[in-house]
């Protein structure tokens, strides 16, 4: 079973990912995490370029293009292998990023962004994937505290110094994906607190693997 977490800046994916590995080693069921960019060596490398403030005049096409990279060799190498071993993948962003990210808020060619999804990685989908929403400001606002506190490298901020307007249309990018296929996304309000996103977390979780 493939499970990606999507959601803006600061949503806290990275809190809820380990929680997930926790519950799942506990039922006893095979699991691999991994994350977009950066699931590779390879790719770890093309995430300095894509999450450098210093990438700042990267042209969207190239950002796109850097992206597609990345995914086919996560594909190739990490997600596909442990998919055929039997695993549960857990995915930290993955193509929905894409379509909301590059496609929506850099407004490129959503038919584009499909097309090399589909050419590029045989058109791999989650087969269940947990949005976690928030307004954008308050996104930003915990964001950068982790970053200010330390928590977060600072070599990683490209994306949170974009306007406010280009993290609203990354929101409403997720949403209107979410609204197209209800069966796969399960909206999570991480506006509250993290045990409060767990539990919504959890319940789904429940259903679909006990």
């Amino acid at each position: 079973m493939f499970i990606t977490l999507e959601g803006i800046e600061g949503s806290g994916k990275t809190s809820q990912v380990e929680k997930m590995a926790a519950f799942l080693e506990d039922g006893g069921h095979s699991y691999l995490l991994t994350r977009e960019p950066g699931g590779t060596r390879l790719g770890s490398r093309i995430r300095q370029v894509l999450l450098d403030p210093e990438s700042s005049n990267l042209d969207p096409i190239a950002e796109l293009l850097l992206y597609n990279a990345d995914r086919v060799q996560h594909v190739r190498e990490v997600i596909q292998p442990a998919l055929a071993a039997g695993k549960i993948v857990i995915c930290d962003r993955y193509v929905d990023a894409t379509r909301a990210y590059q496609g929506v808020a850099r407004r490129l060619d959503l038919d584009l962004v499909e097309t090399l999804h589909r050419l590029l990685v045989d058109d791999l989908n989650p087969d269940l994937t947990f949005l976690l929403d928030l307004p954008p400001a308050e996104g930003l606002r915990r964001a950068w505290a982790q970053i200010d506190s330390g928590a977060r490298s600072d070599h990683e901020t490209r994306f949170e110094k974009e306007a406010l307007a280009f993290h609203t249309r990354v929101r409403e990018g997720y949403l209107r994906l979410a609204a197209a296929e209800p069966d796969r996304f399960v909206i999570i309000d991480a506006a509250v607190s993290l045990e409060e996103v767990w539990q919504q977390l959890l319940k789904t979780l429940k259903k679909t693997f006990n």
